[in-house]
This record gives C-alpha cells, structure tokens and sequence, in this order.
C-alpha cells in the first residue's frame, strides 16, 4: 500500500462524517466524553472515523491488532513485519477484495437482469403503458401543448427517479429547483424520452437498463443492470 494511499485513508476518515456519527456524536455532547484537551480529542476523532470507515467496507480486520500496528507506528516500534512482509500482505489482501467485490458485482449484474426483465414484462401490460422500438417504456400522466425539442436543444425539467422496489435516489422536488441540461447530455433512455414529449408534459418513463447506466450503475445507489423509474415534467424547452 502506497503512502499516497494511506495518507488518503486517513483523509477519509478525518472528514468523512456519516450520518451515523453525526447522531452519535450529538448524543454524545450532553455527556463527558473522558478525553482531556484538544489532541485527546482530535486522535480520538480520527480513530473513530478510520473505523467507522474500515466497517462500512466490511473489512475483517482485527481491531486490536490494528491499534497495535499504528501506535507501534506512531511511537517508532520496531515493527512485527518487515517492509517486504506488509507490502506483500497488503498487496494479496487488495488482490483477494479485487476478487470479492467482482464476484459481487457480477451477482447484482444477474439478479438485476432477471428483475428488470420480469418488472418490465410486467409493466408493458399495465393500461396506459407505450413501449417503444428501443424498449423504451412510458406511460403519459398529463399532455402538454407546447414545442417538442430536438437533439441540440437543453431543457428545463423536473423529475423523481426510483428504482423498481420504489427506492429514490433523486429528485428536483425535494432541491425545490427544476433542473436544466441539453437533451443529448443525459441518459439515453431520457434523450429518447425528452424528443417525443412537449412543453408541459408530465410523463413516468420505465428506462431499460440499456438505456440507463448499463452493467457499470451509476455510484453506491443504482446497481448494475438497474431499471429505472423517472416521473418527468417537461418545464421548458430553451
């Protein structure tokens, strides 16, 4: 492990803060915490935040083991390993998370097929529900009078997006800000969308996952092979 890496390890857990914390540490704050002065307080911070990183990777790590290495470290130990003994062990423990985390990807990546492929059957039965030729499926919410726009143009919207077990993952409504963004810059499912719709248009656009973040998702909230649910109101075509 590079000292680039771990100075960043220690850089996430200094500032990466988790909800979590937040309440426990609020909690905390009506009582005595047992930590005298600023740098009692300070290393005990960064401890905690390493560890709460370290769990929320699940990690099987042995935390007093792990204490160990840095307060040898710290004070200047002689170390239990030799240099070559840790870079090795570290570089074989990334090699088998490596392993772990494609064997997991590749799981969601075939359940998600198996129920975006069941939901969609599903849904394109359902009254009111249009498929198009890609696949491509909605269902029209309000009808609108205005322009339709075209591939150059950028539009102003707002929209929900969900997964098919209901779970949101955004949302203009809850920013109380409409969102504005060219009509070729987005997902291709909403591209496909967005040039059939006119001003005013509410629409629920049941996306593929071909047509939305593929095999690869889209950060820690859409998986691999995820449909997507989207209740879009064309605001605007500028």
């Amino acid at each position: 492990m590079s000292k680039w890496h771990l100075a960043a390890c220690l850089s996430i857990a200094f500032f990466g803060f988790s909800a979590t914390a937040h309440a426990q540490n609020e909690k905390a704050a009506s009582g005595k915490s047992g930590l005298d002065g600023q740098k009692q307080k300070v290393s005990y911070g960064i401890g905690f935040n390493l560890g709460q990183n370290l769990m929320r990777d699940q990690l099987d790590l042995d935390p007093q083991i792990l204490a160990k290495g840095i307060v040898d470290a710290m004070t200047k130990q002689k170390p239990q390993m030799t240099e070559d003994e840790i870079r090795a062990t570290l570089i074989a423990f990334q090699q088998e998370l490596r392993k772990q985390q494609e064997a997991k990807m590749k799981k969601a990546q075939a359940e998600n097929v198996t129920k975006g492929k069941k939901f969609l059957e599903a849904n394109a039965k359902k009254e009111g529900v249009k498929t198009t030729k890609s696949g491509l499926q909605y269902k029209v919410i309000k009808s609108g009078k205005g322009k339709t726009p075209g591939p150059k143009d950028s539009v102003t919207t707002h929209y929900r997006g969900t997964l098919i077990d209901g779970t949101e993952f955004d949302s203009s409504y809850k920013r109380n800000e409409p969102a504005t963004f060219p009509v070729s810059g987005v997902i291709s499912g909403w591209t496909e969308a967005l040039q059939l719709m006119k001003e005013g248009d509410k629409w629920q656009l049941f996306i593929p996952s071909d047509l939305a973040y593929g095999e690869r998702g889209q950060g820690s909230d859409i998986g691999p092979n995820s449909v997507l649910i989207f209740d879009i109101e064309l605001l605007k075509v500028n």
